[in-house]
């Protein structure tokens, strides 16, 4: 899935699109020991309204964030095809539309018994049918506007449920502010999400999962690795981490102010160029080699890119976007200094006299401290 095809799937994601509709509906309510305190299956349809256009919210989050950040595809591995894998297992739930009790029972099973949760959380999902229409090769619509085929998935969200004491309150019954004696437990928005089977070339691909993270910094990683039995990539954190030490491995001494900033711009470029393109840009060892050479790096350290870069990632290749940093931060055990993109060429680092100094060339003559007017003299 690409970005344009999650667009599509996201754009059309409503009631008011006459080309999608709900079927059936599967909630539940977890507790923090991992029993199943409720569950259903309903017809979309014969849900209150109120109720359904909350969960169809819900449902559609997990197809928000950045592509290569808080979603990404994943293919299942070989293993994963074999009987009692979870390949065949989610294909069979698709085509059982949730009319089968009895699967549904063994996917709520298999969230509640592989997935890693730190707390009560409820599970929401749908099946849902997206008819496609005929586009031409301009990828615009055709005037007929005919349906090709129908689109059917299976999308779920997992959201954190909250104990909520509200403290005073208004009591319309005793016309006073009085203390809440009772709780509420508040569905959040979902933390984690999934869509199957991905939407490829405007085909399902039974061969892939979307997912969905809300925290890119610190994804869930059972539900990639054990629920649905694919391999976890690197998450933004680790990617940036890991793109660090690739950049200090090969640069080593040659690393300073003005080569760690070129090559943040020269990889901001990389990803500005994409960003109408449907797939994100990455970074292998080949882009990596180019951007050092444009930054400067000498070619004695050029020459060590792709041994390092494959001892470190192999085949894999790093999403341009999640490497990038969008202000510079110089910091040293008690200072740190925020630097805006347009103000780079304004900071260097020189010795003074044998003394390290950070110059910062101040061409605004208003200075504030502490949010406090200076004059600097």
């Amino acid at each position: 899935m690409n970005k344009k095809e999650i667009n599509e799937i996201k754009k059309n994601f409503s009631e008011e699109c006459g080309f999608f509709t709900v079927g059936q509906v599967v909630q539940a309510f977890v507790d923090a020991e991992k029993n199943i305190k409720y569950k259903s299956n309903d017809l979309f349809a014969a849900l209150p309204q109120d109720e359904s256009e909350l969960i169809l919210a819900i449902l559609k989050k997990t197809l928000s964030g950045t592509y290569g950040k808080n979603l990404k595809e994943y293919a299942f591995p070989k293993d994963a095809y074999l009987e009692g894998g979870m390949q065949p297992f989610m294909y069979e739930l698709v085509k059982s539309r949730f009319t089968d009790q009895e699967k549904v029972d063994a996917f709520l099973n298999s969230i509640v018994e592989k997935m890693q949760y730190v707390s009560t959380y409820a599970v929401f999902s749908a099946f849902c049918t997206y008819s496609v229409l005929k586009k031409t090769k301009n990828d615009e619509l055709t005037d007929d506007a005919e349906s090709e085929f129908d689109y059917c998935f299976i999308i779920t969200a997992v959201c954190p449920v909250d104990l909520r004491y509200d403290g005073l309150i208004f009591s319309d019954e005793q016309e006073a502010i009085v203390k809440k004696t009772t709780a509420d437990r508040i569905v959040g928005m979902p933390s984690d999400g999934f869509l199957f089977p991905v939407f490829s070339d405007r085909q399902p691909d039974i061969n892939g999962v979307l997912v969905y993270s809300k925290n890119a910094n610190k994804p869930n990683t059972s539900v990639v690795d054990d629920l649905l039995g694919c391999e976890f990539v690197l998450s933004f954190k680790n990617e940036k981490e890991t793109f660090r030490a690739i950049l200090g491995n090969v640069v080593g001494d040659e690393l300073d102010y003005d080569m760690i900033t070129t090559v943040n711009d020269k990889i901001g470029e990389l990803v500005d160029k994409s960003a109408h393109e449907t797939e994100p840009a990455t970074v292998g060892a080949q882009e990596l080699k180019t951007i050092l050479w444009e930054s400067g790096v000498s070619q004695e350290k050029l020459e060590h890119v792709s041994k390092v870069f494959e001892n470190t990632m192999g085949e894999n290749k790093l999403t341009a976007v999640n490497l990038i940093e969008r202000k510079t931060v110089l910091s040293t055990s008690s200072i740190t200094v925020n630097i805006g993109k347009d103000a780079q060429d304004k900071v260097r680092c020189e010795k003074i006299d044998g003394q390290r100094c950070l110059i910062i060339s101040l061409d605004d003559p208003e200075v504030s401290v502490n949010g406090m007017p200076t004059n600097v003299k």
